[in-house]
């Protein structure tokens, strides 16, 4: 696959990660900490808010991969 193409997917793939991701998070810190004390959010959003690095550094690992040359 070309590097360009790679790169456009890639691109892609971590806009939908980052909105999806903050989507469900929010929606499961609304439903389920609501009555939560202040410090309980701070923990989640501290923690929920480093998380989604970690599904995105693969996928720039992934886009990052050389070419593989034509034989």
């Amino acid at each position: 696959m070309p590097v360009r193409l790679r790169k456009l997917i890639g691109t892609i793939l971590i806009i939908v990660l980052v909105i999806s991701y903050a989507l469900i998070a929010t929606t499961f810190a609304e439903l389920l900490l609501g009555a939560s004390p202040w410090w309980v959010h701070l923990l989640y959003f501290f923690f929920t808010g480093l998380l989604w690095v970690l599904p995105a550094m693969l996928i720039i690992k992934w886009m990052e991969k050389p070419a593989k040359p034509r034989s």
